[in-house]
């Protein structure tokens, strides 16, 4: 099967099957809608080597995430790719599981495929790594990463509000030893966090900063640093975790140390991933929507491929408190 066939079965030159295949913007949607209509009734597969030849583009995205076993990065994925296939585009998935070597590759990845463009939705990112796409002059869209270039845009993830309402949240209910399981501190968004904890936490002098434990953004950090407030002499009457994953793993020490969420311990996580209204109480915790990001990113991505030395991009996302069964009043 080739572009001349579907050509003549649309009626129309190959040069305009070209075009259309590629997304030009000089079709017309009739024209466009019956080379379509001919590439579906011959079951014509472009071939996306020669498209890249042509058009210059790949028509492919780079999306960078941290851990795909956290729930919170597939729904990013899906929301992201959702708008990529809108569009005709295809998404290569890079997974850094937190370590500076597999950022390493997943960039040289990107780069070898030659994307269009690339979403890096972590907030880990070697700034040396990402000179090197900055370097070629592939369009970027980062993470909270605070600076942004000609070609590049950034996410702001308003980390401090939902933190703040949480920890108004706990006020109001008359707690005043609030514990905290920050993420790893290597990490921006986790040292964000951790810094409005502090914030929120030092104006009313309700906590001490031995009721900070140190997390790893997953189940097992996160029970790991239960135990150690647990083992405290004054434990903490609530505790906020950084993530979801180790809210619930603090969830499970807590059971199994025969205390009962909220009635002993108030319990809130960060994220609002599904499971979170599945846990027995279902997890208060701070929502930080997927899909809002997915498409702050997607949207961002697409101005900076299509406009060439535009200036820099800021985006904020926002967070809020979503109360359910996990904290009570003392």
């Amino acid at each position: 099967m080739s572009i001349r066939e579907v050509a003549q079965r649309a009626g129309v030159s190959t040069a305009t099957v070209s075009r259309t295949i590629n997304g030009s913007e000089d079709v017309s949607p009739r024209t466009a809608a019956k080379v379509h209509k001919a590439i579906k009734e011959l079951d014509f597969y472009p071939n996306t080597h020669a498209r890249t030849l042509v058009s210059g583009r790949s028509r492919m995205l780079g999306l960078i995430i941290s851990d795909i076993t956290n729930p919170f990065f597939p729904d990013l994925v899906k929301s992201f790719e959702d708008q990529a296939v809108q569009r005709g585009l295809e998404v290569i998935i890079g997974n850094t599981d937190y370590d500076a070597k597999r950022m390493a590759g997943c960039i040289r990845r990107m780069v070898e495929r030659k994307v269009d463009g690339v979403a890096i939705m972590t907030s880990e990112a070697d700034p040396d790594l990402v000179a090197e796409l900055t370097r070629r002059n592939i369009p970027t869209v980062f993470l909270d990463t605070g600076k942004t270039g000609p070609r590049s845009a950034n996410i702001v993830i308003d980390y401090a509000q939902g933190i703040q309402e949480a920890l108004q949240h706990l006020f109001l209910l008359n707690h005043r030893r609030i514990g905290f399981i920050t993420g790893p501190l290597n990490l921006e968004s986790a040292r964000t966090r951790h810094a409005a904890f502090l914030s929120g936490i030092e104006a009313p002098g309700a906590s001490d900063r031995e009721l900070i434990q140190i997390g790893d953004h997953r189940i097992e950090g996160g029970a790991i640093a239960m135990r150690n407030l647990l083992r405290l002499p004054v434990p903490p009457t609530a505790v906020i975790a950084s993530n979801d994953l180790s809210a619930i793993g603090a969830l499970g020490t807590i059971h199994d140390a025969g205390l009962k969420v909220p009635e002993d311990i108030s319990l809130i996580g960060f994220d609002d991933i599904s499971f979170a209204r599945l846990t027995q109480p279902a997890l208060t915790t701070v929502q930080l929507s997927r899909t809002q990001l997915a498409i702050a990113a997607f949207a961002a991505l697409e101005k900076l491929i299509r406009k060439d030395g535009s200036q820099p991009i800021d985006y904020t996302i926002p967070t809020h408190l979503v109360m359910r069964g996990s904290t009570r009043s003392l």
